[in-house]
């Protein structure tokens, strides 16, 4: 499996060859600091994935399609979100698990990777088998990893892998609207708000961007 940064920079080379204005909405490196007073004040630490990522990109520069999933969230957004959902949870009964249900609505050791617009993509740092692994907590339901990723480094790859080769994360796949954006959306999708799109698994040679960048 290839790093958090392995991932980041296939990611960086797709976005800036064929979406340069996604590209350019990247944002620079988390100041260290930054992130260690998100773990002191969410009193969990953040794993190494998570802390690699933050050094690579902190978020995004504005509102952005990048991921499938959500948008990656910013080192003081993820602490801001978390303190959300732990103000919340306790009034609406969230640490509980209801059956027929799995998981609670929050929990203590999950820390928000990404703003899913409904909920937040989280890593599960709960000790166990699972620990490390990506879902989604919704806003008005239980969360849910049972479509979700190992961990932050296999999502990452899963993008990369999606942009280069023209396939898909999930359900979700990779378009290039006409203003050099990137978009993911279902299958089958022609435009988003009146732009045309088209599927990255189109694009011409789009399926060896990564073999020609490695040439």
């Amino acid at each position: 499996m290839a790093t958090v940064t392995e991932a980041w920079i296939r990611i960086e080379g797709w976005l800036h060859h064929y979406t340069p204005r996604s590209g350019a909405v990247l944002a620079g490196p988390a100041a260290p600091e930054l992130i260690e007073a998100a773990e002191v004040q969410a009193g969990v630490a953040f794993p190494a994935e998570l802390v690699e990522s933050l050094l690579r990109h902190d978020g995004l520069t504005e509102p952005a399609n990048i991921f499938p999933e959500a948008t990656p969230l910013a080192v003081e957004e993820i602490g801001e979100q978390y303190a959300i959902r732990m103000d919340v949870a306790p009034d609406v009964d969230g640490f509980a698990v209801h059956a027929p249900n799995a998981e609670p609505w929050w929990h203590e050791r999950w820390l928000p990777f990404g703003d899913a617009g409904c909920g937040l993509q989280v890593i599960d740092m709960r000790p166990g088998p699972g620990r490390g692994r990506v879902g989604l907590a919704p806003t008005s339901n239980p969360a849910d990893f049972s479509e979700g990723w190992p961990s932050l480094s296999a999502y990452l790859t899963a993008v990369a892998n999606a942009l280069e080769t023209g396939g898909t994360v999930g359900e979700w796949h990779a378009y290039v609207a006409d203003d050099d954006t990137l978009w993911w959306d279902l299958a089958g999708r022609t435009e988003v708000n009146g732009r045309p799109l088209r599927a990255v698994s189109a694009l011409q040679g789009g399926g060896q961007f990564a073999a020609g960048r490695d040439a």
